[in-house]
């Protein structure tokens, strides 16, 4: 199945092709290009690279939050325009479960996190068993130092995916960060990710794909405030 994945979640702009498992081409912007004038040129370069059009897509699957409030907008309204128009099949894959298809590897316990700002996280925990990843904690929004603290208290290696660069210098017990190449969102990712689920029976409208947000936006907290008043 020859699948197209996007992640837009976070300042990362990631897209990439798969045939099954095979990656046929991975494409990442981390410079803190806006996603709104990079997604769609990054897609074009690609599919031309690998001269395919995009009616050769058979799945699409997308990061679909937590994440950036704006990040997940720009690539949910980009996917389901193109699965609408193209009639292909659209899956959402969320982020921090994403993360964790970085690093397949048995053993460990996996901590994606995300900044959500305020100096807040979010987290959810994994576990990779017997090839099947595993969710051992929902996703929740925890304070750095509660973040620590429930890490710590594992009794296993664990490792810190995604944006946990700022934990690094707090690390206890058992816990560590990741090389940058490992925690860095990846297209790949959501795109093996979504071939499961897919293939699970697990498929979204194009019209009724939301982003999964999980806290409010600061403008909607703000408005609150203000109304308040």
């Amino acid at each position: 199945m020859l699948t197209l994945g996007i992640d837009t979640a976070t300042k990362v702009c990631s897209v990439a092709l798969c045939r099954d498992a095979e990656v046929l081409a991975s494409y990442n912007i981390n410079i803190g290009r806006t996603h709104s004038e990079g997604l769609v040129p990054q897609l074009e370069e690609m599919l031309r690279r690998c001269k395919m059009k995009p009616s050769d897509l058979e799945l699409i699957a997308v990061s679909q939050g937590p994440g950036s409030f704006t990040g997940l907008r720009i690539g949910l309204a980009t996917v389901e325009a193109m699965s609408y128009s193209l009639k292909i099949p659209l899956v959402g894959v969320d982020t921090l479960e994403a993360l964790a298809y970085n690093l397949p590897i048995a053993g460990i316990i996996l901590a994606p996190v995300l900044d959500a700002q305020k100096g807040n996280y979010y987290l959810a925990l994994y576990e990779w068993q017997q090839g099947v990843l595993v969710q051992l904690e929902a996703t929740s929004i925890l304070a750095g130092n509660d973040v620590q603290d429930k890490l710590a208290a594992y009794n296993k290696p664990v490792i810190v995916l995604g944006e946990g660069a700022k934990l690094k210098d707090n690390c206890r017990g058992q816990v560590s960060l990741g090389a940058a190449q490992v925690r860095m969102p990846q297209a790949v990712s959501v795109a093996l990710a979504g071939q499961i689920k897919v293939a699970q029976g697990q498929v979204n409208d194009c019209f009724h794909l939301v982003p999964t947000y999980i806290r409010r936006s600061e403008a909607e907290e703000l408005w609150e405030k203000r109304t308040q008043k």
